[in-house]
């Protein structure tokens, strides 16, 4: 079984298989025993997993490959391993946050233009303009995260010091 599993193991890409095969192989190494000392179907259904689990792991890393190394491909807003999202999100997000100011501003519009028809309901402005309050709002929110990570720092309890504390080496 072992042999099979490296023979498929070699339909992955080379740099694939260069930085994650010895693992996977140390991995099935300790999922096989486990798996021979159950019965003779937990063993069939055991390989038939496996061996459809690397199958369908390496065509979809040979798909990754290839749209990657394609000239067409633009990684300019593909979730890349240093992002936590696209960067293209930021600017659709901002681009419906807009969407919506307008559509509030809009309604206020038309709600200050209708004559009164109802007497009990009164719709009055704002003393302030709704953009001004939002750009003041982030403004705060900029301010007070700014203030948040310099104590995490300051308490070395940011994401860079935790990496940094971490021990290669040890094995849970």
């Amino acid at each position: 079984m072992l042999k099979l599993y490296r023979l498929i193991l070699q339909l992955y890409p080379p740099a694939y298989r260069r930085g994650y095969g010895d693992e996977m192989i140390e991995v099935f190494q300790e999922a096989q025993a486990r798996a021979w000392a159950g019965s003779v179907s937990a063993r069939g259904a055991f390989c038939l997993r496996e061996i459809s689990g690397l199958l369908r792991g390496a065509l979809q890393e040979n798909i990754c490959f290839l749209s990657e190394s394609s000239p067409f491909s633009s990684r300019r807003f593909t979730m890349q391993s240093e992002f936590r999202f696209p960067k293209s999100t930021m600017v659709l997000m901002c681009l419906i946050l807009g969407g919506v100011i307008l559509a509030i501003e809009k309604a206020r519009t038309i709600a200050i233009s209708v004559p009164y028809s109802n007497p009990y309901v009164t719709i009055r402005p704002l003393p302030w303009s709704f953009p001004s309050a939002i750009a003041i709002l982030f403004g705060a929110v900029y301010v007070g995260a700014i203030a948040a990570w310099a104590i995490l720092f300051g308490l070395q309890r940011s994401g860079v010091h935790r990496l940094a504390a971490l021990d290669p080496d040890h094995k849970s």
